[in-house]
C-alpha cells in the first residue's frame, strides 16, 4: 500500500513499501503464532489490555500485552505526560502482574529503551537481563524480566 508520503522500491520480486501495512502485519503475526504454537505445543495465548480516563473520558494511562509459555508480556505501557509521577503506571503494571499470576506466569517481561523508563520499572522490581547497545543511536533497548514465583 502506498500514500503520497511513502515511496515503493522493487528488487526482483520483492515489493518494498515506505510505510505501514496493517493487513501483511496481521497476517505475519497470525502465521508466526501459528508456528509457535506447533513448535512448542503451547496454545494457550491471552491477550490483555488495561486503560485509565480522566474525568472528561480522555486516556491518561494505558498498557497492552499478552500472556503465552507462562510469561506475560508487556508489548505497550505509556502514561499521558501531564499525568505521570501519579501512580498510574505503577498501578496498570501491578494489576497486569496481578493478572499474569492468575494465569499461571512466571515472570514479566518487556522491553524500554535507557532514555524511557528503567527507573520506573526496576523500582517495580524488574532486573536488566540484556541490553542491545546503539538502539537508537546514543542509547540502549533494554530487556527487564521479574521473576513472579
Amino acid at each position: 500500500m502506498t500514500t503520497s508520503d511513502s515511496t515503493t522500491r522493487a528488487t526482483d520480486d520483492i515489493r518494498l513499501v515506505d510505510g505501514p501495512d496493517d493487513a501483511l502485519a496481521a497476517r505475519l503475526d497470525a502465521e508466526l503464532a501459528e508456528f509457535n504454537f506447533d513448535a512448542t505445543g503451547i496454545r494457550e495465548a491471552r491477550e490483555f489490555a488495561a486503560a485509565l480516563h480522566d474525568e472528561g473520558g480522555a486516556l491518561m494511562a494505558g498498557v497492552q500485552g499478552w500472556t503465552w509459555g507462562a510469561t506475560c508480556w508487556v508489548e505497550r505501557l505509556w502514561v499521558r505526560e501531564d499525568a505521570r509521577h501519579r501512580g498510574l503506571g505503577r498501578r496498570l503494571l501491578i494489576a497486569i502482574e496481578s493478572e499474569a499470576r492468575a494465569r499461571g506466569c512466571g515472570q514479566l517481561a518487556l522491553t524500554t529503551h535507557s532514555f524511557q523508563a528503567p527507573g520506573f520499572y526496576q523500582r517495580l522490581g524488574l532486573d536488566t537481563v540484556g541490553e542491545l547497545a546503539d538502539y537508537p543511536v546514543g542509547h540502549a533497548s533494554l530487556l527487564m524480566r521479574k521473576r513472579l514465583r
